[in-house]
């Protein structure tokens, strides 16, 4: 006989919740009340065959998140049949073709490519203003250049691609063995899809027409928490679950970290401090970034709520670079940082190494600029981390001018870069907005496992039920001398990327 678990008797339901990173995948089993019993990760190969290209094998992404879902399964002693559902949530700007039996076609393009660069000016031509209006997403390094560019430089492969799909649809459907007449893709991947009105939450006839793309090849829109099949039976073994075991739509792996962290509320903002740097908040008014282009506005997992987000690609990046080359680790790191002022001494960094993606600015890359000999290795890494702040600073004072000087009173945290106190610190102050570490570092399995728990019934409430899981940590506050500091060598450092855009573009001209 099986254990029953509650006070009332009824055995407790677990959750499957899987994240699939760009470093690698991540699953869990997860309790009824947010717990962790197990987790598991196996890490990701990301292919680069040329220079601006970042690629992944499909199936090795799906062998990863069956084999994660293994391993999480056997460490927890949790019983198989106790899992209610499965949930998964995925890197969102990226995407990859599928034949009628849902093979891949294609390699997953990642977020991280930026080949489909050749696209933009298409859809700049045709209106980018019109263009954000619709999809609520500015013309960046996303599925929609990504499609025209397949179509485009790789006609036979696009002619045998049935449906265009996201990692965790792509993922969700394979487990399920669904076919590409039952393809989905829910609907906080919209703004990234490029042919969505995303505020009607439908494929844009006027989109797709202009830009040549045909309709048959986009999936259905549907709810995160949509059941789309049961665990298919070839796979049910490798991954130790039961044949049949429900499975969800699921979500953006930044839309799960949201609602995990409590996003779930108007006025609340969200970093997540990873291998991006994304800063986003909470809105219930659609309002595209249509002049500063620089918003990405998104929709939250729960119905009439907008996470609008800019991000650094590659942001968190940056800081394992640098831990490389330095040959330290991040307390080190730190410890080296804290003892330089802010400001670090007149150096500015610029963390673009691939390009600026908010607002999309192809030809930067990084660097460092105002060196000096006093400079140390303390400053080189505090200038890293200031140059995420600065970048911030960007993304708040544009949230403001849509909702209003003081919309927003503080900051949850989480990702890697949220175990620095430092870096919490100079992001504090640089904002002016007090900053509170999430208690909770993997929000996103956590979204995952409540979206998951959403669909059989485990979490009628959504959003009450995130924001009753969202544990935070002692607020750090902002001084109020440092953010003067702040605000001024932001200017500066708007005024390095100005002029290294417009010495880039030169550069670009002259071949």
């Amino acid at each position: 006989m099986q254990s029953r678990d509650g006070n009332d008797g009824k055995e407790k339901a677990y959750i499957i919740a899987v994240d699939i990173g760009t470093q690698g995948t991540k699953a869990a089993v997860v309790t009824e009340d947010a717990g962790l019993c197990a987790t598991s990760f196996v890490p990701s190969n990301l292919i680069r065959p040329a220079a601006g290209r970042v690629e992944q094998d499909p199936d090795e992404m799906f062998e990863s998140v069956v084999s994660a879902i293994r391993s999480a399964i056997d460490r927890s002693g949790v019983p198989p049949e106790r899992v209610a559902s499965i949930g998964i949530d995925g890197q969102m700007a990226g995407l990859l073709g599928i034949d009628e039996q849902w093979h891949a076609v294609t390699p997953y393009d990642s977020w991280l490519d930026s080949r489909c660069e050749s696209a933009m000016p298409i859809i700049r031509d045709w209106g980018e203003e019109a263009y954000i209006g619709l999809t609520g997403c500015p013309v960046t390094y996303a599925h929609g250049p990504k499609i025209i560019w397949w179509r485009r430089e790789r006609p036979e492969t696009y002619r045998r691609i049935a449906k265009f799909l996201v990692p965790s649809a792509y993922v969700a459907g394979r487990l399920a063995g669904l076919r590409a007449d039952e393809a989905f893709v829910d609907h906080t991947h919209l703004h990234f899809t490029g042919f969505a009105d995303a505020n009607a939450g439908v494929w844009s006839e006027e989109l797709l027409r202009a830009f040549g793309i045909d309709a048959a090849k986009m999936p259905a829109i549907v709810r995160p928490w949509d059941i789309v099949g049961g665990l298919d039976a070839t796979y049910a073994q490798a991954a130790g679950l039961p044949a049949g075991t429900p499975i969800v739509a699921g979500c953006g792996d930044t839309a799960a970290a949201a609602l995990g962290a409590g996003i779930v509320k108007p006025g609340r903002l969200f970093d997540v401090a990873g291998t991006a740097s994304v800063l986003s908040c909470c809105t219930d008014v659609y309002r595209p970034d249509t002049t500063g282009r620089t918003l990405i506005y998104a929709r939250s997992v729960l119905p009439g709520l907008w996470t609008p987000l800019a991000y650094i690609n590659g942001g968190g990046q940056c800081l394992a670079w640098y831990k490389r080359l330095a040959g330290a680790d991040y307390d080190e790191l730190n410890a080296l940082a804290a003892s330089v002022a802010p400001g670090s001494d007149g150096l500015v960094f610029v963390p673009h190494f691939g390009g600026r993606v908010c607002p999309n600015t192809p030809e930067l890359r990084g660097s460092w600029t105002g060196l000096a000999w006093s400079h140390e290795r303390g400053h080189l890494y505090r200038a890293i981390l200031e140059s995420v702040a600065y970048e911030y600073k960007h993304y708040l004072d544009t949230l403001e001018s849509l909702a209003g000087k003081g919309a927003y009173d503080a900051v949850h945290v989480t990702g890697g870069g949220a175990r620095s106190t430092l870096f919490n610190q100079i992001k504090a102050d640089a904002l002016g907005i007090p900053y509170r570490p999430l208690r909770m570092e993997e929000t996103a399995l956590v979204g995952a496992a409540l979206v998951a728990g959403r669909g059989t019934g485990l979490y009628p409430d959504l959003a009450a039920t995130a924001d009753s899981f969202a544990a935070l940590g002692a607020s750090l506050e902002p001084d109020e001398a440092r953010h003067g500091q702040y605000v001024a060598a932001a200017g500066r450092y708007r005024t390095t990327l100005h002029g290294l855009q417009t010495l880039y573009a030169t550069l670009g001209t002259q071949g």
